[in-house]
């Protein structure tokens, strides 16, 4: 395989890839922001559209863009897009731009379900023919980053593969999915027993998995493919899965839905409620059928991959 430069390499997804990517013998260059990771260079600074990419890209086939302003719950800037835009539109087309001029080749962006949008209906999972509708500045700057690569992967034959996952997990996992294991870990029980949503994951190693198959697989150029575990489950599924996964009993109370949703609302929790009661689920058939790709992993051997010994 070739040289493989990746984006983010420090972060959750990245890290993952690149350690993935060196245990398979492959070339990596993974740039970083600041000289204070061990392993890791060259030191590019900000990512933005003035960012200099010249030396982190030499000798480089491919690359997989994972860095990116992420998706921040209660983001307290005064125009949240216009700091989404900087680094995940400007800096991703400044990127792909000096990408192409160095001679790469393919370039692997990883974006977000967020573009196809929040929700589901029980009448069919996102799929990549679907038009795109982003509820949130993240969710908006991710399309526009795709819709420039897209653009310019017509203009000058460079080869573009966007991803979309939803959330990932797996060991290291922060945010909300942190907070979940935390609460279960504590045997507090939760009102949470009585949800029949459905909502698609997919483990950190399955999206490594993907990604790699992305790199060099031939029919994946300029192509969109969402990603996913294989396996759609309920939130009240999810946490009797990590109670399993650490051996702790599952306290789950059988609170109905609409009471939960009710109570949410009141104590300005409902963007919170709607993500652990809705239902979220993409269709990952493209990437079975176009790649003939499946996830080496079970959402159960997922969840245990989230607490090594």
């Amino acid at each position: 395989m070739s040289k493989v430069m990746v984006t983010g390499g420090t972060g959750f997804v990245g890290a993952g890839l690149v350690r993935q990517l060196k245990e398979e013998g492959i070339q990596v260059c993974a740039p970083i922001r600041l000289n204070a990771a061990p392993g890791f260079g060259p030191v590019v600074g900000e990512i933005d559209g003035n960012t200099d990419w010249r030396e982190a890209l030499k000798s480089v086939n491919v690359v997989v863009h994972c860095a990116a302003r992420a998706h921040i719950m209660k983001d307290e800037v005064s125009h949240p897009l216009a700091e989404f835009r900087k680094v995940n539109v400007e800096g991703t087309h400044n990127l792909a731009r000096q990408a192409f001029e160095a001679g790469v080749k393919r370039l692997v962006y990883l974006s977000s379900i967020k573009v196809n949008g929040e929700q589901t209906s029980k009448v069919a999972p996102f799929s990549e023919e679907d038009t795109p509708a982003p509820e949130d500045p993240y969710g908006v700057s991710k399309l526009e980053a795709e819709q420039g690569l897209q653009r310019l992967a017509a203009e000058t034959g460079l080869e573009v593969v966007i991803i979309r996952p939803p959330l990932v997990y797996g060991p290291g996992v922060k945010g909300n999915f942190a907070s979940m294991i935390k609460l279960v870990a504590k045997g507090l029980p939760l009102p949470l027993g009585s949800i029949h949503n459905k909502r698609s994951l997919i483990a950190l190693d399955n999206l490594v998995d993907l990604i790699i198959t992305c790199i060099d697989h031939p029919a994946a150029a300029n192509q969109v493919f969402l990603a996913g575990d294989g396996e759609d489950i309920s939130t009240t599924e999810l946490l009797q899965g990590v109670a399993r996964a650490i051996g702790k009993p599952s306290r789950l109370l059988p609170v109905p839905v609409g009471l939960l949703m009710f109570g949410a609302s009141t104590l300005g929790k409902k963007a919170l409620a709607q993500r652990l009661l809705g239902s979220l689920q993409v269709d990952i058939s493209k990437a079975r059928n176009l790649l003939g790709w499946q996830a080496p992993l079970s959402v159960e051997e997922g969840l245990k991959r989230c607490f090594p010994d």
